[in-house]
């Protein structure tokens, strides 16, 4: 009889990670005993539910048995009935759940395992850590399982990852109330804060003097929606704002450019900031001077904490995942979206060839659950209908103009519209006043204050907004446009002379920058 000399087959099994109770061969983290001592304080003392109401939910629990009879007791609170042995037993019996909680004798015997409700609280603090710890490794398992599957998008597991241990910190890190002593005492210190603040900003500096009269600066957690025609100067416009935050407040902001390329976008900034004419930089066609004044003037603009994403399609996955990133990186303080319409949603909001207007709903809503949940203003251009073009009058924008859907003026904290009047060939106001160079915005929905229209200085040449009364003169080019530029030489005798026939006295210490100050003033130069 031949041996057979053949070892035997070893057969591996690939891990699975279905169950998180045979995680690593370990048992799951758990208080039973806590558990027992709780429900059975629950049945001896009345009071005893509204301390623990608010910390313990049925799936904090461990055993099956113990959610069910915590989920009775639960029924009976909703229900004004009073908890106690008897009652949770009939409750349970009533639930069709008797026999899961371990039957009648088992509910009697939790009542033998604690003496009062004394220690309540801290036990049921100790459960629902136990609870978050189950959850903590079950999302685990989870994203493990699903990141051996070849199918999945990372993105999307990226993502659901991040949103999980967001939703276990909602649901279990909350926010108690609050007496009356607690929130004077901190109203009190916000107005003295705020009586400190001489220019009365709460929020995020626009840098239009009149604007942040209205709006007080764009404000934490607000989803701001800026709309317009085309050729009403929307980048123009948030360019000048991001410019203003980050190079003279020094707030850390963001872009996310889906029409433009970073370059672009950088190339306006230089001409706005440089103040030097937009189709010289396009084409490279700069003077001597003009290099010298472009590199002079942007260095500030080159150490600001402003940041760029030219990422094209964006879908709404990334830019939160993007945003969260540069939140904690950065400190991020505000976010600018160029334009919403030009974003993708998920696969679940109708993207993949669903109705449009839904997945432009689903955009805004994650678009201010992001301003939520980073406590920044999101600030989301959008187009217009060409409904505007088509009516007569003035063609001023209003919220039925909104493009593609109606839950943008729905989740919006503001919506302000951007008007020129001279585009469409409207050349003086209703009081006479020239509208060259003039661009309005027009706040048609403002959550937390008033509706008014704030009228800015447009300069086309330069792509940039200002404040209309901000004193400096933009003589117009060749084409007429409003704009500005300048040459000065300066002499021994103290007199900087300038290309458009003016004069100015200079003092001793004075640079170009108070030369360029003066001239854009009409006053004398201060000593440096």
């Amino acid at each position: 009889m031949s041996e057979n000399t053949n070892p035997p087959r070893i057969t591996r099994k690939k891990p699975t990670y279905d169950n998180p109770t045979n995680f690593l061969g370990k048992v799951p983290p758990q208080a039973v005993d806590l558990e027992e001592a709780v429900l059975g304080a629950l049945m001896l003392e009345k009071d005893a539910l509204t301390n623990v109401i608010d910390i313990l939910k049925v799936e904090s629990f461990y055993k099956e048995s113990h959610k069910v009879i915590f989920q009775a007791i639960l029924d009976l609170f909703t229900e004004s009935q009073p908890i106690d042995l008897l009652t949770v037993t009939t409750q349970l019996r009533k639930n069709g759940t008797l026999e899961i909680a371990g039957g009648a004798f088992y509910v009697t015997e939790l009542t033998s395992k604690v003496a009062s409700a004394a220690n309540i609280e801290y036990h049921a603090r100790i459960i629902t850590e136990q609870s978050i710890k189950r959850e903590l490794i079950r999302i685990s398992s989870e994203i493990q399982k699903d990141a051996f599957e070849d199918t999945t998008d990372v993105f999307e597991l990226l993502d659901k990852m991040e949103q999980s241990m967001f939703e276990i910190s909602e649901k279990n890190i909350r926010k108690n109330y609050s007496d009356m002593r607690s929130i004077m005492r901190d109203a009190i210190a916000e107005l003295e804060e705020r009586k400190n603040q001489k220019d009365g900003l709460t929020g995020v500096p626009s840098g239009f003097t009149a604007l942040d009269r209205v709006t007080s600066g764009w404000q934490k957690s607000d989803l701001v929606i800026i709309a317009a025609r085309p050729a009403m100067g929307k980048t123009a416009f948030v360019l000048s704002v991001l410019r203003n935050a980050a190079v003279d407040h020094s707030r850390p902001v963001a872009i996310f450019s889906l029409e433009m390329s970073a370059v672009q976008l950088v190339n306006r900034l230089i001409s706005s900031e440089a103040e030097l004419d937009s189709e010289k930089i396009k084409k490279g066609t700069l003077a001597d001077h003009e290099w010298a004044q472009l590199v002079h003037k942007t260095a500030k603009l080159s150490k600001a904490p402003l940041f760029v994403d030219d990422t094209p399609a964006l879908s709404i996955l990334e830019l939160r995942a993007k945003c969260r990133k540069l939140k904690a990186q950065h400190d991020i303080q505000m976010v600018v979206i160029d334009y919403l319409q030009l974003m993708s949603g998920d696969s679940k909001s109708g993207g993949q060839g669903g109705n449009r207007e839904q997945e432009i709903a689903s955009i805004s809503r994650a678009l201010k659950k992001i301003a939520k949940e980073l406590s920044i203003p999101v600030i989301a251009l959008s187009q217009l209908s060409r409904a505007v073009e088509t009516r007569g009058g003035d063609k001023r924008p209003q919220l039925s103009d909104l493009r593609e859907s109606g839950a943008i003026e729905q989740d919006a904290d503001m919506v302000m519209f951007l008007y020129r009047p001279e585009y469409y060939g409207i050349t003086e106001d209703e009081a006479g006043a020239s509208t060259a160079g003039v661009g309005e915005v027009i706040i048609a929905k403002h959550r937390n204050g008033s509706l008014e229209n704030v009228k800015l200085r447009f300069i086309g040449r330069y792509t940039k907004f200002t404040d209309l009364d901000s004193g400096i003169n933009y003589p117009p080019n060749q084409a007429g446009e409003i704009g500005y530029s300048h040459k000065f030489t300066s002499s021994a005798s103290g007199i900087a002379s300038f290309d458009t026939g003016q004069t100015i006295k200079l003092s001793s210490k004075a640079n170009e920058d108070d030369i360029d100050r003066a001239f854009r003033g009409g006053n004398e130069p201060a000593p440096f």
